[in-house]
């Protein structure tokens, strides 16, 4: 059963000569590398605003010189992040560029500081795309958790099923909603120019405001600069674009840097004119929408294209997190699981991981966006610091043609991300002060996990371990319930491994029950030793154990080895297992971890 369904929700199995058909175009890489990027707009301006709001409206007109700096931010990066993805050609990002540049723990913080910005990515998309949905449909509000972590259920489903397929479905509707907001834009500026819209709406821009701050300016941009997380993602996936990987990386990136300067400046522009203030229940897209075409026909459609596109920016986590896993994974600095593709030739165990730990981050933050956002914003904005210091380390030990340009480009990329990145941390420090705790915690599980990896290699390494213990002979010990053809199974397979000697250990916890099934067995296999225990707090485990304590002593003195051999029968259905005891499971996982003692279980499978 569970393999039809997984047929059914992923499709058959790709052979390992079919991943050069796994890769994108650069269509197709733009609508899902992109998607993070561009559905910022659908909250960036709305988080510049929520701050401004609280000094009064006629601080809205700040908005737009916050805008300006925001999109010049924009542009450093993407010089910036175009530079790297020639550099590395082989995708890895900011963890890679930091690893070779500044050193591991650069690279680690790098690296860390993204996988948990890629899962906070999917969490706030998700979070973000359910407030679009609830916003159009109030009545849904009290299920906003359920409708989130179903929405990611399906993203997971797509995601396991290919990054072609994945790509190929969710294409059109980021393209759909590209193309909404141009519209909106258009008939907005429209609208604006033939005098529809009044300028009593907004305060005019250079009015003075009391109580306007530094500090406060600072805040909202730093806020509004959550707009251009994703911007990384191109660099860190390269390796799934088609060839030339690199060069169409770069395209990619510079028109994904348009399209998001278009669409951020644009919806700016407008909530400004319109003077939108935030609402709990209503997102300031869907209020400009509403404001540009009443609630028709054309306003559900940008909400729903809004909603599709907050729901689908977490594809962007699906497509990075997996391959900056599988570098983190092939340094030794994460589970080796990471490396393994799946049935599509996705790296499936990353797309899994990732899928829960979103899930139980919007349980833990009940959906609310907002909470989520400051998390996600410095999140980036490290890796983003970390990436463009290293470019200029790169730049500087090199001295490649054009380095001093290529400098300027990383060293303005590095300031701008510093300073961001600052800002966060001192006006919203209430807000973010657990990433100084959890970026070295994750640091220092990294090294834990390396030296593990280390210690385990050195062990197995038939040069440096240690010389086997020779083994002289053979006891095996035979946990026996009753006089079964189950046991029976098991003493045949015994005999013909021809050990030195064979115990059966029966678990008594009656005296009669004890007597009577030495009789029974003295008479059924007289060949074999039986030793009978007797167990007065019914527990079976603890007197085995103290059993194979005593064996195992003698047992060591000779070099001979103990092996437990545990009969277990099969149902024939699996659901018939919750019907019997487990015993065989528990003495095995109570023996399992013993040293120098060899568990084996011996089924045998009912047939009716």
């Amino acid at each position: 059963m569970f393999s039809v369904i997984k047929r059914f929700l992923i499709g058959q199995p790709l052979k390992s000569n079919e991943l050069g058909e796994q890769k994108l175009n650069k269509k197709k890489a733009l609508a899902i590398l992109s998607s993070d990027a561009l559905s910022s707009v659908a909250y960036g301006p709305e988080q510049i605003l929520l701050v401004l709001i609280t000094v009064s409206a006629a601080a809205y007109w700040y908005t737009i010189p916050i805008a300006i700096g925001v999109l010049f931010l924009l542009l450093a990066l993407i010089l910036s992040y175009q530079q790297i993805i020639y550099a590395y050609p082989h995708g890895g990002g900011a963890y890679v560029v930091s690893k070779e540049n500044l050193g591991m723990n650069a690279g680690l913080f790098a690296g860390g500081s993204l996988l948990v910005d890629y899962i906070l990515t999917v969490a706030v998309s998700i979070s973000a795309g359910t407030d679009a949905i609830t916003s159009a449909f109030p009545h849904l509000h009290p299920y906003t958790v359920v409708i989130a972590i179903l929405l990611v259920i399906f993203i997971t489903i797509l995601n396991l099923r290919g990054i072609t397929e994945s790509a190929s479905i969710l294409a059109y509707p980021v393209y759909l909603f590209v193309l909404a907001l141009f519209i909106l834009i258009g008939v907005g500026l429209y609208n604006i120019v033939t005098g529809n819209v009044s300028a009593e709406l907004h305060a005019p821009i250079g009015t003075p405001v009391a109580g306007i701050s530094l500090f406060l300016l600072l805040r909202a941009f730093s806020t509004g600069s959550s707009a251009l997380t994703g911007v990384e993602a191109i660099s860190n996936a390269i390796p799934n674009f088609e060839d030339s990987a690199p060069k169409n990386a770069s395209k990619t990136l510079m028109a994904m840097g348009l399209l998001l300067a278009i669409l951020f400046a644009g919806v700016v522009y407008l909530a400004y004119y319109y003077g939108i203030s935030p609402k709990e229940k209503e997102t300031v897209v869907s209020q400009i929408a509403a404001a540009t075409f009443g609630r028709n026909f054309m306003y559900y459609i940008i909400q729903g294209t809004t909603a599709m596109i907050l729901v689908l920016a977490a594809n962007t986590g699906y497509s990075a997190f997996p391959l900056l896993a599988v570098n983190l994974a092939k340094d030794k600095f994460i589970a080796r699981m990471f490396t393994i593709r799946g049935d599509r030739l996705g790296y499936s165990n990353g797309i899994i991981f990732l899928a829960v730990a979103s899930i139980l981050l919007i349980i833990l933050f009940k959906g609310k966006t907002e909470h989520l956002i400051p998390l996600y914003a410095v999140g980036v904005f490290i890796p983003f610091t970390l990436a463009q210091t290293g470019m200029l380390v790169k730049w500087i030990r090199e001295k490649p043609k054009g380095w001093i340009v290529k400098l300027t480009i990383n060293l303005v990329g590095a300031f701008m991300s510093f300073t961001v990145m600052m800002i966060f941390f001192i006006t919203k420090f209430g807000q973010v002060w657990s990433v100084l705790i959890f970026l070295p915690l994750i640091v220092f599980i990294f090294h834990q996990i390396k030296k593990h990896y280390e210690a385990v290699g050195e062990q197995l390494r038939i040069t440096t371990c240690e010389p086997a213990i020779p083994i002289e002979g053979n006891v095996m010990i035979v946990p026996v319930a009753g006089i079964t053809h189950v046991v029976e199974n098991s003493l045949n397979y015994a005999k013909s491994l021809s050990p030195d000697q064979i115990i059966a250990v029966y678990v008594a916890f009656e005296r009669d029950a004890e007597k009577q099934f030495e009789e029974k067995w003295n008479t059924w296999q007289p060949d074999i030793r039986l030793v009978t225990l007797h167990s007065q707090y019914r527990s079976i485990v603890q007197p085995l154990t103290k059993f194979i304590d005593t064996v195992e002593n003698k047992a060591a003195e000779s070099n001979f080895r103990v092996t437990v051999l545990i009969p277990q029968f099969i149902p024939k259905k699996s659901w018939q297992n919750i019907l019997h005891n487990q015993s065989s499971l528990l003495i095995r996982a109570f023996l399992l971890y013993r040293r120098n003692l060899i568990v084996t279980t011996v089924p045998y499978h009912l047939k009716k």
